[in-house]
């Protein structure tokens, strides 16, 4: 089984800008277009280096969520809500335990692909003593180190 941790978190909110992904769920390179599309937009337009100047801390967040029946997905930051700017939606992840996926890659896409197949491929579906019942998970851009980007994969869980 691939190497993850179970780790308590309090409920943190993400200030997100976001676009609704149409591929099928089970499309996975139609849904890493989509997603690659959109950071290149968010970060040449300028949105995210806004969102930045308003966070707590260097992470970047890559959010998904189901909302109203819609794939969703988020660039966002760790922020109070209350600073959030009009188009952003205020995303609140629950206090509680989360399954953390560690990893790297050559860039932050890579990175993403990475932890979400091996926390979506590998670690829940084999999981005897956990399960994800839905809500927003995110993979966490930390930092750089040897030229590669590091982070982890957040997906709250709960116990079977």
């Amino acid at each position: 089984m691939a190497d993850y941790i179970l780790e308590e978190k309090d409920g943190f909110t993400v200030i997100g800008l976001g676009t609704e992904l149409k591929s099928h769920y089970t499309d996975f390179s139609g849904l890493s277009k989509e997603k690659a599309d959109f950071w290149q937009e968010v970060s040449q337009d300028g949105k995210l280096e806004t969102l930045k100047s308003m966070a707590k801390n260097d992470y970047i967040f890559a959010v998904n969520e189901a909302v109203n029946n819609k794939m969703m997905h988020y660039a966002g930051v760790l922020a109070e809500a209350s600073a959030a700017p009009e188009e952003a939606r205020v995303i609140q992840f629950p206090k509680g335990e989360y399954l953390v996926v560690k990893g790297e890659g050559e860039t932050a896409e890579e990175l993403n692909n990475k932890v979400s197949a091996i926390a979506f491929g590998e670690v829940l579906p084999e999981a005897k003593d956990i399960a994800y019942v839905g809500g927003p998970n995110t993979t966490v851009e930390m930092g750089r180190k040897n030229g590669l980007v590091f982070g982890e994969m957040w997906i709250p869980v709960v116990r079977k």
